[in-house]
């Protein structure tokens, strides 16, 4: 094998190491970059070696930016006393798509796992409560996913915010806008009932 196609193979292998990137769409991927190197290919290999250089995590939220404060946290509009507690940053960034909510975010970088033997003291749950006690926060919404796992975690952090004088909250979970009831799976259903409402 050439030192040319051993790159290209290198490179393939840590396409494929990326979320919803298999083998067979890695290679496919790098070959459309080659095919396209110097529209797409050389810089796409410099935006990534920026990012590389500048991306840091907000030391306050854990939000990625490239100040040690991310601008949601430095948007005083946005001092609203309500923490959105997300497991990731991903989960963030689909929140601040939606525009619907206004105040500051906290990232936990997980959830607590009996299996996997992560506890609080590898999340930044620690953090989070330090962020209530000092900021002032009068709510904290509980943004995470409706597994056992996330479960367990907004369990754990509700224990642990009792008498923390912040109110804390989860979001609504059920039927999806223009779902319909046959294509809903059990549990999607049994949240919906409890969480039905008058009309």
């Amino acid at each position: 094998m050439s030192d040319a196609t051993r790159d290209i193979e290198a490179l393939i292998a840590l396409m494929s190491r990326l979320p919803g990137l298999g083998p067979r769409s890695a290679r496919r991927a790098v070959l459309h970059l080659l095919k396209k190197r110097g529209q797409v290919m050389a810089p796409l290999a410099q935006a990534m070696a920026e990012v590389a250089a500048t991306a840091r995590e907000c030391v306050s939220c854990g939000n990625i930016g490239t100040a040690d404060i991310c601008d949601i946290c430095r948007d005083d509009r946005r001092a609203t006393g309500e923490i959105c507690v997300v497991e990731d940053v991903a989960d963030l960034w689909a929140m601040e798509r939606g525009q619907s909510f206004k105040g500051r975010y906290h990232v936990l970088g997980g959830t607590l796992s009996a299996l996997d033997a992560v506890g609080p003291e590898d999340l930044r749950i620690p953090k989070l409560l330090s962020r209530v006690r000092d900021e002032g926060i009068a709510e904290v919404i509980l943004a995470l996913n409706a597994t056992v796992d996330g479960q367990t975690t907004a369990h754990y952090i509700a224990d642990a915010l009792e008498g923390a004088g912040a109110r804390v909250t989860s979001l609504a979970q059920g039927v999806p806008v223009g779902g319909e009831l046959d294509y809903l799976d059990d549990g999607t259903i049994q949240a919906a009932l409890r969480a039905r409402k008058s009309v």
